[in-house]
């Protein structure tokens, strides 16, 4: 006759497997629901003025107002220069000045267009060539709010040498309702904390020499991406 405790002892392995995989899963859920709250808490709930001007200013395209912000601080003596970063090829300069009138004089002087640029990293890169031809040391990073800690770390990474001053665009939709009232609003910010984590955890592989992707718009032509009929929606 067998003893109840021989009997039980193949369970055993099987109850601390389970065990060990519950603890895992609830630690990473825990971990991912800080981490995500640190995130929001780098959101920006106004638009505040910069802190200082710069050499120049970059906006990224993709969201409402950001382009319109940016002539806004050209206009006030921000920057000397304006970089519009992932400008669609068909875009001109005459189609972007007729959606801002009251600053178009600014276009044939003082704002370049980058149409190279398909990501986040490839804004940073193009950004830090107009630096370097124009010798900027400082420049205002004009993007979304919910996109700017993700632009903060790409840019950081492409030049760690250039102070960078970031002005956090403050959508319509961000001021008219919490965020955590609205689904889609949701989805966004889940969305865009997954690509800074995943920004984050790439940077930090490169600082040890691991690239995983190397960035696209150092690849040849031949084997870049197709960029899509609109703009980035970064």
């Amino acid at each position: 006759m067998t003893s109840p405790t021989a009997d039980r002892s193949p369970n055993l392995p099987r109850g601390w497997l389970r065990a060990a995989l519950v603890s895992t899963i609830a630690f990473a859920f825990v971990g991912a629901a800080a981490g995500f709250i640190a995130f929001l808490s780098q959101l920006r709930g106004a638009e505040i003025a910069p802190s200082r001007k710069a050499d120049g200013i970059v906006v990224l395209t993709g969201g409402s107002s950001r382009v319109s912000d940016a002539m806004e601080l050209l206009a006030a003596g921000y920057g000397r220069r304006l970089l519009i970063s992932g400008v669609h090829p068909t875009s001109t300069a005459s189609d972007i000045s007729r959606t801002l009138p009251e600053n178009q004089s600014f276009m044939t002087c003082c704002v370049d267009l980058d149409r190279t640029a398909l990501s986040t990293r490839g804004n940073a890169a193009e950004a830090r060539r107009w630096a370097e031809r124009r010798r900027f040391q400082s420049l205002i990073v004009v993007t979304s709010n919910y996109h700017m800690p993700r632009a903060l770390v790409e840019f950081s990474h492409a030049m760690p040498q250039t102070t960078l001053i970031p002005f956090a665009v403050v959508g319509d939709k961000w001021r008219e309702e919490p965020w955590w009232t609205s689904a889609s609003t949701l989805r966004l910010l889940l969305s865009e904390y997954v690509k800074y984590v995943a920004a984050e955890l790439r940077v930090r592989l490169e600082n040890f020499g691991i690239d995983l992707s190397p960035e696209i718009s150092e690849q040849p032509a031949s084997v870049q991406p197709k960029r899509p009929n609109t703009a980035q929606a970064n």
